[in-house]
């Protein structure tokens, strides 16, 4: 499969740069500690109040009864590539806090912090996820029996990487595309909204410090 290497303005990890969300999926099943790993990785991360939102459903092609169940949650046009992947899960929020009942509008970030601590240990044991938003919510719910005060948030396919000529002609092109984000300066500001960080200007237009 291609190396996508992140083309970076600033130095950062090359875990961050290597790391990207391929379609194309081996058939190499994922080893059960590879797999504790990654699980591992996701419950070290940040939350609020250290209140760890988090939940996973995880369907394995070890059990194909179960892991079709869950791919039937799964987009049309996802199920498409994602049935190749050896492993497919849900991450799920717990949306109020478990000392006082209060709202907890932070849960889906903090599901977000603990998922790409699991994309990057991926990342390290040679692994791939690719998260999705395409899946049927309510199915989920009712197929897993999530109860209320819970949400489903992504649909996540996990492994191994494999040649792009594995997808249909229509999504090789999609797979083979650049890598592309928006400028620094685009998104991160100081003072006001809008207003470019000095370090992010050129240098004939830094005229402050940070």
């Amino acid at each position: 499969m291609p190396e996508k290497i992140a083309e970076t303005q600033y130095p950062i990890h090359d875990l961050l740069k290597q790391r990207w969300s391929p379609l194309a999926f081996s058939e190499r099943m994922v080893e059960p500690e590879k797999l504790g790993s990654l699980l591992e990785a996701a419950r070290w991360a940040a939350s609020s109040y250290n209140e760890q939102p988090w939940s996973f459903i995880v369907a394995t092609k070890e059990n194909l009864g179960e892991f079709e169940r869950l791919l039937s949650c799964l987009a049309e046009g996802n199920q498409v590539w994602a049935k190749n992947a050896p492993v497919l899960m849900i991450s799920v929020a717990k949306l109020h806090f478990e000392k006082n009942g209060n709202e907890n509008r932070h849960a889906f970030h903090d599901v977000g912090q603990a998922v790409s601590n699991l994309a990057l240990q991926a990342t390290a044991l040679e692994l791939y996820i690719h998260q999705m938003a395409g899946f049927d919510v309510q199915k989920v719910r009712e197929l897993y029996g999530i109860p209320d005060g819970y949400e489903p948030v992504a649909a996540i396919s996990l492994g191994y990487g494999a040649d792009s000529q594995t997808l249909p002609e229509n999504l090789q092109q999609r797979e083979g595309a650049p890598r592309v984000r928006k400028p620094l300066e685009s998104f991160a500001f100081k003072g006001s909204w809008g207003q470019e960080l000095p370090i992010l200007a050129s240098p004939e237009q830094q005229t402050g410090s940070i």
